[in-house]
């Protein structure tokens, strides 16, 4: 059979190949056969293809044509063997829902593949989901282990949205002290009813509210007054967030994220249990009859880069509780949100 590698393609030479031979593998060009190196790679590993090297030879060559051959074809062969039509695309593949053909109908998933090894930048994960959305397709993550074992998960963009109503308790004649790295509001008409409108802080023998950092600045900008307890004067926004990202690291971004979710509607508590920022509950009713959470969220900097081991341990922690781990990120609109969950093609 005449052939020839070009870039990361095999190129089939007229005459020297049967259409239906290779039926949804590669595509026609002029009057050769354009076929992937993973395509190459599963057709001579099924004696369905002889190039007149060894498949060993040939997955050599291979390698050092296109970066991280090995992993995509661990995933190729994978989906192959599971009875999927697949097709390179620019995110690795094109995945055809069971039943789909290419030409036949539409693919139902882009299939991007990483290795548990190499770290990713968050951005990319990103680009990657607005890209498969943008077309109306999911988006798996094909993460390969050291031991050529797969995990897939689904990237998705998350519509966060609660069912509160905004706070309407006049917070101006409420006492309120930082003491340490916490506020304790004094008064116990605004601690009870701060704690049963929007499940703020924690209520301490039915008289005293301790409130979070965050739940404090929250609270500031919708009237709060705070004294520091250290020297007795009032707090502006601005001296009382200086103040509280020196006590608590990442305060600043995370303010942003949960400001943004308590404005979406959503109760926003810590989810230090559970080895994430935030826990979040699209409503909460009633304090006496607390509902599970629905969601986990991390706030990320926008330089983040993903080390997979870490995000597959959140992924599967949240699916441990029956929650959805939430990555927040600055967008170039705002904040946005980004849902990863445990997926099967």
């Amino acid at each position: 059979m005449v052939f020839d590698i070009k870039g990361d393609k095999v190129v089939l030479s007229k005459g020297s190949f049967a259409e239906e031979d290779f039926s949804y593998y590669g595509r026609l060009k002029g009057d050769g056969l354009e076929l992937s190196l993973v395509e190459a790679a599963f057709l001579i590993e099924r004696d369905r293809l002889e190039l007149g090297v060894s498949l060993k030879e040939f997955m050599k060559r291979a390698s050092g044509k296109q970066p991280y051959f090995d992993l995509k074809y661990v995933v190729y062969k994978d989906l192959r063997e599971r009875g999927y039509y697949v097709q390179p695309s620019v995110t690795d593949f094109r995945l055809y829902p069971r039943g789909g053909r290419p030409g036949e109908g539409a693919a139902s998933a882009y299939v991007y593949v990483l290795s548990e090894r190499i770290p990713v930048p968050f951005a990319d994960l990103v680009q990657k989901v607005k890209l498969t959305q943008n077309v109306r397709k999911k988006m798996l993550l094909a993460v390969v282990d050291g031991e050529s074992d797969l995990t897939f998960y689904e990237a998705k963009n998350a519509r966060m949205q609660g069912k509160m109503t905004p706070l309407t308790v006049d917070l101006s004649e409420a006492d309120a002290t930082l003491l340490d790295d916490r506020v304790v509001i004094w008064d116990q008409q605004h601690a009870v009813q701060l704690y049963g409108a929007g499940f703020y802080g924690k209520l301490v023998d039915e008289k005293l509210l301790q409130l979070s950092l965050l739940e404090c600045a929250y609270l500031m900008r919708l009237g709060l007054p705070v004294e520091d307890g250290a020297t007795n004067k009032r707090f502006t926004t601005r001296q009382f967030t200086r103040k509280a990202n020196a006590l608590e690291p990442e305060f600043v971004r995370k303010l942003d994220v949960y400001t943004d979710l308590r404005d979406r509607g959503l109760v926003v508590k810590t989810g230090f249990k559970f080895g994430s920022h935030f826990r979040a509950y699209e409503q909460v009713s009633d304090v006496r009859a607390i509902p599970h959470s629905k969601y986990l969220v991390h706030a990320l900097p926008e330089d983040y880069v993903v080390m997979l081991p870490e995000m597959s341990r959140a992924v599967r922690l949240a699916h441990g509780v029956r929650k959805r781990m939430i990555f927040a990120y600055g967008g170039k609109n705002g904040l946005e949100y980004l849902d990863i969950g445990r997926a099967k093609p």
